[in-house]
């Protein structure tokens, strides 16, 4: 049975008035939407389920199309289907019957419990009472996965056409606890480039400087470099850039509770400063390569 209304919108694209920078923002994982269906399969409660949620993250980016950039968010949650992954990223023991060849089975991802979808929420917690059929899996693919990263797509390359370059900034929220290595060190805001090989520099430096002039702790990759929307998108040669960007939850809502703090509008601010600081970042860069040009 289709867990979702026909009505039922599975992810939205706030567009602003009329795109004015070459930006895309994406939230995969804020989705809180939770069919009946599923919570029926589901062996966690209703409060536990949602703890691998990028908590509000849609709404901490939701200054984005006043700026002149979309923002796509997900409406289903990510404990349901994960699209920072692979398509067919899926755990043959999940599943009550054989899945098809082209399935990638034995990523470390899957390894972990954390496929496109999912074994398991944060903190190791099985989501799952039995076992699923593998045409549900599927049509989770086919219904969610695959719509999805069509509309993101579609606002990049819309992006590059009209400006000649396209920066997707792939927005999460990571726990609290995550240290930087062995370190005491525990990041505000981890910048994902994937090592160099999404994003230009420039795009990192300036990421990282923005968010450090604001006192925060920012630092580049780890333990988070980036998934596989900025691993996949992002193409510096040609002028398609992607990054990651993970903000320690703990900075804005009650991680257990799962509600907002009271800093929660501060911090929403202090984004919606940097996607203009971002914007004029990728203005002047465009200037330098004009003037470079002449």
């Amino acid at each position: 049975m289709q867990p979702w209304p026909a009505d039922c919108e599975l992810f939205c694209v706030r567009e602003p008035v009329e795109q004015t920078i070459p930006f895309v923002y994406n939230s995969p994982h804020s989705g809180r939407m939770y069919p009946p269906s599923f919570l029926d399969i589901a062996r966690l409660d209703s409060l536990s389920i949602r703890r691998s949620e990028d908590l509000f993250v849609d709404e901490l980016f939701s200054s984005a199309p006043s700026h002149g950039a979309p923002l796509l968010h997900a409406n289903f949650p990510r404990a349901y289907v994960d699209v920072n992954r692979e398509p067919f990223e899926l755990d043959p023991r999940m599943f009550s019957g054989p899945l098809p060849s082209y399935v990638n089975g034995h990523s470390v991802r899957v390894a972990g419990g954390l496929g496109t979808i999912p074994r398991i929420v944060a903190e190791n917690m099985e989501i799952y009472q039995g076992r699923l059929t593998v045409e549900e899996g599927l049509a989770r693919i086919e219904i969610i996965y695959k719509p999805y990263h069509t509309c993101l797509r579609r606002l990049i390359a819309r992006t590059h056409a009209r400006f000649g370059l396209a920066v997707l900034i792939d927005c999460h929220s990571m726990p609290g606890s995550i240290r930087v290595g062995s370190s005491s060190v525990r990041p505000d805001f981890i910048i994902g480039d994937r090592y160099g090989s999404s994003a230009s520099a420039d795009f990192t430096h300036a990421a990282l400087d923005i968010l450090s002039d604001y006192g925060f702790t920012a630092v580049r990759n780890k333990p988070y470099a980036g998934g596989f929307i900025t691993e996949h998108y992002g193409r510096p040669a040609r002028g398609l850039h992607a990054l990651q960007i993970e903000i320690n939850r703990a900075l804005y809502c009650d991680e257990q509770a799962l509600e907002k703090r009271a800093d929660f509008a501060m911090l929403a601010g202090v984004l919606s400063r940097f996607i203009e600081q971002m914007a004029q970042v990728a203005a002047d860069l465009a200037d330098d390569d004009a003037l470079a040009a002449e």
